[in-house]
């Protein structure tokens, strides 16, 4: 399920946009405030930022420059009320992927969030493959031929990371920093999750001293 952190402190915006969101299998991680927002991206990996602008402590354009500052690269979209050119121009060069003005169409805040999913992907359709390997973005579904793997969270995680870099070597602290949400992972037990992987058939390369790669004839 993919996660979104939701930065809001309108209480009937945020109660809609967890209903809607919920609605389209997202996974909803709410809060308030800046300081809560910076606190959930240091416990927490997440596949999208949605973040408004005028809110307590740490306001959301001096959040997503500080996240970027430490090289935190997850898709974020703006939903503000500033609209001006100026506030527009500043979101995109502290490294939005997109801004949308309030009040915004519900539909079209779906669409530019699955635009940005699948951009995240290096994909403009929702399926990717990989010999005969399907993966599909916004359920977070693995396929073999027609048949569901079920995967375990953290194969998962490592399963979305390979196919967002396919044929891109992937070094081990790379995979650690994405498995982790605070906790420590040792080597031996990626190793294991990587060779659970590799026994369902995923095209898993070692590149030795440095990491693995999805590899893609």
């Amino acid at each position: 399920m993919l996660k979104i952190l939701l930065l809001e402190d309108d209480a009937i915006l945020s109660e809609t946009l967890i209903e809607l969101l919920e609605s389209e299998s997202f996974e909803i991680f709410h809060v308030q405030n800046g300081k809560e927002a910076l606190d959930a991206t240091f416990a927490n990996t997440f596949d999208l930022l949605l973040l408004d602008v005028n809110v307590a402590h740490i306001n959301g354009f001096e959040l997503l420059e500080s996240l970027r500052e430490a090289g935190e690269t997850t898709p974020a979209i703006f939903i503000t009320a500033l609209g001006d050119i100026a506030s527009l121009s500043h979101g995109f060069a502290i490294g939005a992927d997109d801004y949308i003005k309030k009040p915004f169409d519900f539909d079209e805040l779906l669409v530019r969030i699955h635009a940005i999913l699948r951009k995240s992907y290096k994909s403009y359709t929702d399926e990717l493959k990989v010999a005969n390997f399907r993966f599909f973005i916004q359920k977070e579904e693995l396929y073999k031929d027609a048949a569901f793997i079920a995967l375990s969270p953290y194969e998962l995680k490592i399963t979305k990371l390979f196919f967002q870099n396919i044929n891109t070597t992937l070094p081990k602290e790379r995979i650690f920093d994405t498995l982790g949400d605070g906790k420590e992972i040792s080597e031996g037990a990626l190793r294991v999750h990587i060779n659970k992987l590799r026994k369902i058939g995923l095209p898993i390369d070692t590149i030795k001293g440095i990491g693995y790669r999805l590899a893609q004839a």
